[in-house]
This record gives C-alpha cells, structure tokens and sequence, in this order.
C-alpha cells in the first residue's frame, strides 16, 4: 500500500513508500545521516547565537558590545491546549522603556528551536526591532533525539495536519501572551507586526497569513489579522495541493521571498526543487512583493549553520540576507523603499534573481 505524509507540511512530492524489511534500515539511515547535516542543530550552536549577537551588534554600530542585544526566554504554557510554547525575545537594550518596537515573530524549520537563526534575531533587535522566534514542540529539535530507527516515524508525525495547525495556533497563542505581558507588552507596538519564517516555519507563516486549505468540504482558516507583512525564507508548496494560486490568494500583505538556486529539499521519499519557492511567490496575491533568488547555496544555509552551501557563500547569504530583510521591513513600515532598491547591486555577484513588485 502507498504511504505518504497527508500533512500539510510543504515538504514536495512524495516519490517512493518506506517498506519493511533491510532496505527500512537503509533508508532510515540515510534520513537520519542527510537530515541531521541539513537541519539538526549543530553542537557548536550555542557558542553560534551568542556569535549572532556579537556580530548584529558590531553591525549596528556597538563595536562588538553584545549588551546592544538582549535575550528572554520564556516558557510559555497553552492550557487550552496542554502544548508548552516556548520562546526567545530579542531586544535592543539601548531602547529599553524609550519606545514601542515593531516585532517580529519567527517560526523555525523542521527539528528547529528558539535558539535558532539568531543571526537575524539579534540582528533586528542591533536594529530597533523586538524578535520572537518561537519552538513549536510538536516538530521541533527533539525530533532528533530518540531511537534513529524511528526517526522516520518522527518526521511524519510532525508533518501531520494537526502538528501544521498547532503551530499556527502557537504564533497566535505567544502575540497574546506577549502582547499581554505585564512587563513586555509595553515594548511592542501591536500595529507593526511582522511574521518570518523558514521552511516549515514558512508555510506556518503562510497559514497564519491567510493561505486557505480545503479539506472535505471545508475551508482551513487561519489567519491572523495581526500580521502586517511577512519574510518567507524558502517557502516550500503545499504538499498534496495542485493549485498554489487558489491556496495563496488570501495573503494579500507585503510578502518578502527568500531563496536560492540550490535550495533542494532532497531527502529519501522527497523532492522538493528550487522551482517550488518560486511557485509559492508567483502564487501569492499580494500587490506588493519581493523576490531574492541567492546563486548556489543550499536549503539549510538560512538556519544558523556556518557552513552549509559553502563556508564563504554561507557567510555572505546570511549578511545580505539580513540586509535585504531589513531594507523590507523599513519600506513596511514607512521607511523608504531606497535600500530596498539599492540592495541588488550591493550583492550582486551572489545573486541570481531579483524581483520588486508593487514596490
């Protein structure tokens, strides 16, 4: 019998079932062994976030003072649901009680965490910005933890609709909370409220935004009337969904893509091509969006791995991609499309594509 994920994880197309026997070892083996060097967190990466905030800090102008950044975790519990939602909040200290800060609230990939992509995190937060990067523990790193012969079973399990539908459930359960906190909720401005995402994290954002599934009949919704744009970092289809237009129509905010040639999700079972990110940019209906295609690269050079698609590439991706990034949420929020338009010849010896619509 055909097995597959009926999830709406956008992880591609299926292209063969796991079957029993000695090829089951293989198999998970090599899931294990491909999925671990792309995604898994590395065990340097605490010594890489506080990495993330040295550098966000010498970037914005503290000469490596990593007090510019401040970080907050908080484990946050849904009772509702009986599902913890932890999380980590970047913020600029030299802001503290000044102003209220836009936010950004991030959504990690597959076998993620908190700690994750904290070269943006900190950055944003170097920049004036609060950054919420959630954990989301239905799909998170403690996927690899565990016997590597179920790794696969796992990896299924958190590609489950309900796992894709309780993400989004815990984006909008950590804005409540942090919106309602009795400390925190007078940094932020609820009116400037940006999502992001990578990977799974990215079709987290999609559905948050207003991406429509139907399912028997009836209409998946969940979106978010907070969000006001959205940085989608290699936006995978929705996987099993042949329409991404009639999927995609109801995200009508400002939507930034970020991907790269080589942005393959290749993993016994799926595929998933360079082709499918810009499927999803062409399929959003928003009037206003951006499209930056890196040459090169890999999927998992947007995490905080220092080497994945190439050492010298990897570093230059993640510093143009902090850039681009914030040159979007600037022009979101008022601040002039200037950077934006200046950004392709900046970094144009590494990028292949470049698209502003609406802009």
């Amino acid at each position: 019998m055909r097995t597959r994920v009926a999830g709406l994880l956008p992880v591609g197309r299926w292209r063969r079932p796991v079957r029993g026997g000695p090829a089951v070892i293989a198999v998970v083996v090599s899931v294990w062994l491909t999925l671990c060097l792309a995604f898994a967190p590395s065990l340097a990466q605490a010594a890489e976030v506080q990495a993330g905030i040295v550098a966000s800090a010498r970037a914005s102008g503290h000469d490596g003072d990593a007090a510019a950044v401040i970080a907050h975790d908080h484990d946050w519990f849904d009772a509702t649901r009986q599902r913890p939602v932890p999380v980590r909040l970047y913020l600029p200290a030299a802001a503290a009680g000044e102003h209220a800060l836009p936010l950004v609230v991030f959504s990690h990939g597959i076998g993620g965490s908190r700690r994750g992509y904290s070269y943006l995190g900190a950055y944003w937060a170097s920049q004036g910005y609060a950054s919420l990067h959630l954990q989301h523990v239905g799909s998170d790193r403690s996927l690899w933890t565990g016997n590597v012969f179920s790794l696969v079973g796992r990896l299924q399990a958190a590609a489950q609709e309900d796992e894709a539908i309780a993400r989004v459930a815990d984006l909008r359960f950590a804005l409540d909370q942090l919106l309602a906190h009795p400390q925190l909720a007078a940094r932020i401005d609820p009116a400037r409220i940006v999502a992001a995402g990578h990977s799974y994290g990215a079709n987290t954002v999609m559905l948050a935004l207003g991406a429509r599934i139907e399912r028997h009949g009836r209409v998946i919704d969940l979106a978010e009337p907070r969000l006001r744009a959205a940085i989608l970092l290699s936006a995978p289809p929705f996987y099993g969904e042949s329409d991404s237009a009639k999927i995609l129509a109801g995200i009508t905010v400002p939507t930034l893509h970020v991907t790269a040639t080589e942005d393959i999700i290749r993993i016994p079972g799926y595929y998933s091509g360079a082709e499918d990110r810009i499927a999803v940019f062409a399929g959003v209906a928003g009037p206003r969006k951006v499209l930056a295609v890196f040459a090169g690269g890999s999927h998992s050079m947007f995490t905080d791995r220092a080497g994945s698609g190439g050492v010298e590439l990897n570093a230059q991706v993640k510093a143009a991609t902090r850039d681009l990034s914030l040159a979007f949420l600037r022009s979101v929020f008022g601040g002039g499309d200037a950077a934006l338009r200046d950004w392709p010849a900046r970094y144009g010896s590494i990028v292949a594509r470049f698209v502003a619509e609406g802009s």
